[in-house]
Formats: structure tokens, sequence, C-alpha cells
């Protein structure tokens, strides 16, 4: 053997580090890549590396032989406008997910339009939706200017303040109860950046979907990164390109190549993106399952965070998580008799669950089992959205419904004691107009086949509450408490976030005293945002 083959590796000290912009997603995943095969340096693969190369490459390595990794490395930015609040809900449940959204707590909802289902030739389910729609907005302007001006009366300008400051932080306040009326028709709009595996998923979720507008989302989400993508520069580019054939022609070819060229965000990993029949058939399966497992269980009632201690096993875990994410039980309820059944029952309803899963498919999050804390939370849906952005966690969020009722906001940060939609004289009306909208969703649903029925669920409004199941670590819990539980923040999820420490410190109490919450019945200042 040559002495070179043992060669000393030359000694170098001088680590290289630099931020990449410009390429695009997929070529840049393909770059990445090659480092585990490759010698080459970042600058040299992408040199040499073309569109048409990755998207080679891509086609065999991560469909053919399944090395999904690569699509981590390609993230695509997504605007996604003029979709509703229900839509949204949907699209944004990713554990590995980044965005945001349009804030119902500083924006006025009123101009924002809804989302108008299909009713086909049912004029008088379309004409009670729409009526119903213009109620809750209605009632929505109500409320909102009686808050402002019953919290103008009650909370004075400080001297130190600016008159306009002053009003914003106020209106901010009433659009926090006003918010609780917006249907989950209203539209919204967001951002997201995610990784192209995320997107795969995401896209082959949306079009498993039961309501016809999510199913269109996820066309439209695969279209926009399959097809040519809005180039921020693009303008500035082809007025360059103008500026070049008028002064040089023969330089305009090389110039437009590089400045108003097309660009493709994903075109390879997410074209395959199709709906997911082990989704579709699981979740089928599953429902039919609980209704007839969890059909004499009462609907007891339930408080705001039950943190449900683990006595349980972890096929008992398992099959309790899937019977939940398929009913409107509490965890409790379902753990406890599902810890009744027969093992070999216990092992069926974990198989359903499992039965069948493709080749490339993850199983369902339900089985995202053994943390040691299970929060089971019943609150408003306006402030569900706000845990939701938690994604440390693994949430199992049931189907909303109507049947759990609806809350009503008690206090806008004054205190336990302070009412303030009976202090602007408009909790009748409040209250009026989300009991309209339960009859009418559950008059509209009564007259639709069951995979219509979704339309009916686009008149819920944002009180409306909705149940999940939050588990967790030691660590999640006490930053959710932290940041939830703070004055900054919506008096729904400050609530919630009070109850979750509650709940921990009767279990946990040492350990409580390392979490550092902020008191939900003590008042704040709300001029602090």
């Amino acid at each position: 053997m040559s002495s070179e083959s043992f060669m000393t590796p030359v000694a170098r000290n001088q680590t290289e580090v630099f931020a990449i912009h410009g390429a695009n997603p997929e070529v840049l995943a393909y770059a990445m890549a090659k480092y585990s095969r490759s010698a080459l340096s970042m600058r040299e693969s992408l040199a040499e590396i073309s569109a048409q190369r990755a998207e080679q490459f891509l086609n065999t390595f991560y469909f053919q032989y399944g090395h999904r990794s690569i699509a981590d490395l390609a993230h695509v930015a997504m605007s996604i406008e003029r979709l509703s609040l229900l839509a949204a809900m949907v699209l944004v449940d990713e554990q590995r997910w980044d965005g945001q959204e349009r804030s119902t707590r500083y924006q006025n909802f009123l101009k924002s339009g809804w989302y108008f289902p299909d009713f086909g030739q049912d004029s008088a389910s379309a004409q009670l939706y729409s009526e119903t729609i213009e109620g809750l907005f209605g009632a929505y302007k109500r409320v909102n200017d009686a808050v402002f001006d019953a919290l103008r009366r009650r909370v004075a300008c400080p001297e130190a303040m600016k008159p306009e400051a002053y009003e914003r932080t106020l209106k901010a306040r009433a659009f926090d109860v006003a918010r609780y009326l917006l249907p989950l028709a209203t539209n919204t709009s967001l951002g997201q950046i995610t990784n192209a595996r995320t997107l795969e998923t995401q896209v082959s979720r949306l079009l498993s979907h039961p309501a016809a507008e999510i199913r269109d989302l996820g066309v439209k989400l695969r279209e926009a990164a399959t097809g040519p993508a809005w180039v921020v520069n693009a303008e500035a580019g082809a007025t360059f390109v103008e500026m070049v054939e008028a002064s040089d022609p023969e330089l305009v070819s090389e110039a437009a190549s590089l400045l108003t060229r097309e660009v493709r965000s994903a075109p390879t990993l997410v074209k395959y993106a199709q709906p997911n029949d082990y989704q579709i058939q699981t979740r089928a399966e599953l429902a039919q399952a609980a209704e007839e497992l969890l059909e004499s269980l009462p609907h007891a009632g339930s408080p705001v965070v039950d943190l449900v201690e683990p006595t349980e096993t972890l096929e008992v875990e398992l099959a309790a998580t899937l019977l939940y994410s398929a009913s409107h039980h509490s965890y409790r309820q379902i753990r406890d008799l599902v810890a009744g059944l027969p093992e070999a029952r216990v092992i069926e309803i974990v198989e359903l669950g499992l039965r069948h899963r493709g080749k490339h498919d993850e199983a369902l999050r339900a089985f995202h089992a053994g943390a040691a804390l299970r929060f089971d939370i019943l609150m408003d849906t306006g402030g569900f959205r706000d845990m939701h952005r938690h994604r440390r966690c693994t949430q199992i969020i049931q189907p909303i419904t109507a049947r759990h009722g609806y809350e009503t906001p008690a206090c806008g940060d004054l205190g336990p004691e302070v009412n303030v939609l009976a202090e602007a004289g408009i909790l009748g009306d409040y209250q009026s107009a989300v009991e309209q909208a339960h009859r009418a969703s559950a008059q509209i649903a009564a007259g639709m086949a069951p995979e219509a029925a979704q339309s009916a669920l686009y008149l819920l409004p944002l009180a409306t509450r909705i149940r999940s199941l939050f588990k967790m670590d030691f660590a999640e819990a006490q930053y959710i408490i932290e940041l939830r539980s703070g004055p900054a923040g919506h008096f729904s999820y400050r609530r919630t976030a009070w109850e979750m420490y509650l709940a921990f410190q009767r279990q946990h109490p040492e350990l409580a005293r390392h979490i550092r919450v902020t008191d939900f019945t003590k008042p704040i200042d709300l001029l602090q945002r």
C-alpha cells in the first residue's frame, strides 16, 4: 500500500461561517444534502447544481429511497390570504410550523369579509347562514363600541400618556372582548415558513379534510409551491433589463436570465402530495368506535383545566387518546372507561389507529404518548388559538362543536368581580347573538348530509368552547404558565395558564414553587400591553 494513502491531513484552523441568500429552496436542500456524500464546499456545490439536477436528485433520493430528511433543508415562505378562521385553525395545526396571523386582539375584523359555503339548492340554509353571520358582525361592532366606552369611563388617561396611545390601547382591550363574537367564517390572512417535508404533509392533511374550503386550500398550497413564486424584486429586475437592452443589447439575455428568471419554491418535493387514505379511513373508524364505546358515557361537567395524573399503562393511554381525538368527552372519563376494558379490546383500539398506515405515513399524533403532564383544557376557541401556538407539546384537538356551550368574558382584566359586558350594558345582546348562532348552526347541520354538515361549523363564534389535550414535560409547562399568565396577555388564556398552575401546584407543590406565575385573580393595569 502506498504511503500516500496515509498522508497526514493538513491542519486548517480557520472555521468559515457564511449566510446563504438567493438559492432556490430545493437547490439549497440538494447542496446541503451533498455534504454527506461529497467533500465539495457549499459554494462549489451551489455553483455546479442546476434546478434540473436538483429535481433529478430529489426524485431519486426523496421519493424512491425515502430519504425524507432532505426536505427538511428546503424552507418555503408562503402567504395565505382570505381564508376562514376555521381553515386557519386546521392549516396551522403542524408541530413543525412557523408563522404569524392577523391578530383578533389588535385589528378590527368588521370589514374582513367571510367565507360562504356552497349550499347548492338549499336556499333556506344559505339565507339563514347569511343572516346569522351578519347578526354576529353587528353584535361584534356593538360590543366593541360599548366596551370601549365603558373602559374609557373607568380608566382615565394618565398625564404622561399620549391620547392616541391611550385610545389605541383601550381599543385593543375592547377587541379582546368583542372577538368572542367573530364567527369561524371570518376571513383572516397569515404567513408561514415551513420546510418542504412539513409542507408536503400539510398539503396532504388538508386534502384529506371533510370541509370543501380546506380541501381547496390544500390544492392551492400545492399549486403555489410547484408553480411560479412571486419574486419580490421581479419588477425592479425587469426595469433594469430594459435599461440594459437600451444601452447594450448583447447583454440583455444574460441580464434577463439572472434578474427575471422564473422561481419555483418546491416544484419537486410537494408535487405528489395527495389525500391521505390512512387519515381518512382511520378518522372514520375511530369516530365509529368512539360512538359505540362512549355512547352511554354522560357528558359530565368539566373544569377549565384538568391535570390528569398518569396512572394508566401505555396501551391504555394510546387507546384513550385515540378515542379522545374522535369524541367530545373528557380524557379522564375516557381513560377510566378504557382502563376497565379487557386487554385484548384495548389492543384492538390501538391497532385501529395503525391498521391503514401506509409505507411512508407517520403514525397519528395520538401515538405521541408517555408525557408526564397531561392537561385536558376546555376554553373558548379564540383563547385556544393563542394556546395552539405552543409547538413543543403534543396537542390532541377534539372536533369543534357547540355542545360544550360558550364563554362569556366576565372581566376585561379589571378583576374577577367586574363583568365588563354588564357594565357596558351589552351582556344580553352578547348572549343573544352567540345563542342564536349556535341554534342556526344546529338547524343547518340537521338539514344536511353528514359530509356537508361541516358548513354549519362556520357559524360558531370564537366564544364557543373547544376541548384539547396538551401533553408536555415540566419545562414546557413552566414556560407556558409563565408566558401565558403574564399581564400583557389576553384574559382568556391568562385564566387557563393560572388554572394550569393551580392544578400543577395541587399535585406537585414543591416543583410549583419554581414557576413564576402571575396571579390571574389580581387586577392589572389595562394601559400596559
